[in-house]
């Protein structure tokens, strides 16, 4: 009648408004601040500073959106975004960088291509070179038969 088959599902963690919080935070899931929090945070998930947020932290997570403070380091794998109330003082290192109209950077940001995407943006610039090179090709081809004739 009863299983031993349990299932882990990872829970969104919240810090509310309000809460001061310190300590080093590894999660599996997503993680909101809305107060206050101090130490080190390695996420899998995504973490969101909400616009009441202030986390003095090295961010480690998949994807960061900033909409308070951050005092510290982020690092994401994928996509940081700093909106127009989000304010960062450390460096920054992502594959992709947002930052809305009002948003402030103070410190350091070091992007890299995604490894799937270096070959992929190699071919497309060789391609681009090649169809602007026939394109000039073709003008000077068309200049030397006027001179010729």
């Amino acid at each position: 009648m009863f299983k031993d088959n349990k299932r882990v599902i990872a829970t969104d963690t919240l810090i509310g408004q309000g809460t001061l919080t310190e300590g080093k935070m590894i999660c599996d899931a997503s993680l909101r601040i809305e107060g206050e929090y101090r130490g080190d945070i390695e996420c899998k998930g995504n973490v969101i500073i909400g616009e009441c947020g202030i986390a003095r932290s090295n961010i480690a997570a998949q994807d960061v959106t900033v909409a308070g403070k951050v005092i510290g380091d982020i690092t994401t794998k994928g996509r940081l975004i700093i909106t127009s109330s989000g304010q960062v003082e450390g460096s920054l290192y992502a594959n992709i960088l947002i930052v809305q109209d009002g948003g402030i950077i103070n410190g350091n940001c070091q992007m890299e291509v995604p490894k799937d995407a270096k070959g992929k943006g190699a071919s497309d610039a060789d391609s681009a070179h090649a169809v602007s090179g026939k394109e000039h090709g073709g003008k000077e081809g068309k200049e030397k038969s006027r001179q010729a004739g």
